[in-house]
Formats: structure tokens, sequence, C-alpha cells
């Protein structure tokens, strides 16, 4: 009997935090990014292999979950290879109960997307774009961030 709760329990915990991935190219984060709505992006661009990244992505979801009822929306960009979306990406999502919405960005061309998120991009991470078209603010850092500065930028640009 023990044993049969304990499987119950552990997969109705996994339905819980089952993370839905979905491969993105560069053109669909744009569109996805650039209504005019009062909506606040932040686009954290990581990889399951980048340790500060692994280290940031908790601040981020706690901002996203923090700030859902709002119009506020976290996108957490993997730069994982597609290939790795099951093998790596998705169990790493789970392992972590990210909730924010996660993409893997499908794209090889660095020349070619790095410059459509910032020019100010080298192509590092952690990266972050924070923006909000219907205030006209848009900032790139190219930086491990944490949760009080997250915030801070969410104030901010409500305050505009």
């Amino acid at each position: 009997m023990k044993r049969l709760l304990l499987f119950f329990f552990l997969a109705s915990a996994n339905l819980l935090f089952s993370q839905k991935v979905s491969v993105i190219k560069i053109t669909d984060l744009e569109k996805r990014i650039s209504n005019t709505s009062d909506t606040t992006y932040i686009v954290n661009f990581w990889a399951t292999w980048c340790g500060p990244c692994v280290k940031e992505l908790p601040d981020f979801d706690s901002i996203s979950k923090a700030y859902g009822s709002e119009k506020v929306k976290v996108l957490l960009v993997s730069m994982d290879f597609k290939e790795d979306l099951d093998s790596k990406v998705m169990p790493f999502c789970k392992k972590k109960q990210l909730h924010s919405e996660v993409f893997v960005l499908d794209e090889l061309n660095g020349n070619y997307f790095i410059p459509r998120i910032s020019d100010k991009w080298t192509g590092a991470i952690p990266a972050t774009l924070i923006l909000n078209n219907a205030k006209h603010h848009r900032e790139f850092y190219e930086k491990k961030l944490n949760y009080l500065f997250l915030e801070e930028e969410i104030k901010k640009i409500k305050g505009s």
C-alpha cells in the first residue's frame, strides 16, 4: 500500500511540473515580443551547460511567479541544440521545476540572430533582453542577473 501511495505521489508530482518546451526560430521570438501591448517581456538566453545561467534561472522563475497576474512575461530561451530537447532540455526543466515559458532557439548562425536581439550582444550567455514596446523601453544585459535587479527593472518600467 505504501508503495502504491508513493507511486501516485510521484506520478502526480511529475504531472504538476511537466514543462512544455517549444522549438522556435528567431522570427517567432520577434513576433512574440514585438506587440504594442503594455506587456514587459524579460527574455533570458541561457543553456543547460552554462553555470552562471543555471544559477540565475530560479530568480527568473520567481519573477515569473511573483508577477504572473500582471503584464510581465518571462521567456527562457535555451541556446542548447534542438537535437538536445528531449535528452537535455526537457529533463533539466523538469528537474528544476521551471514554471516560466521555455523555448529552444533553433538558429545556428549567430551573425544572423544575435544582432536581431541587440547590437550590444557579443553572443555570450547569460544574456537578457528586457522590453516594453508601449513604453519604448528596451534594455539588454550580457551578464548574470538576480531577482532584485529584475524587480527594480520592472518597477522602473512601470514608473515610466
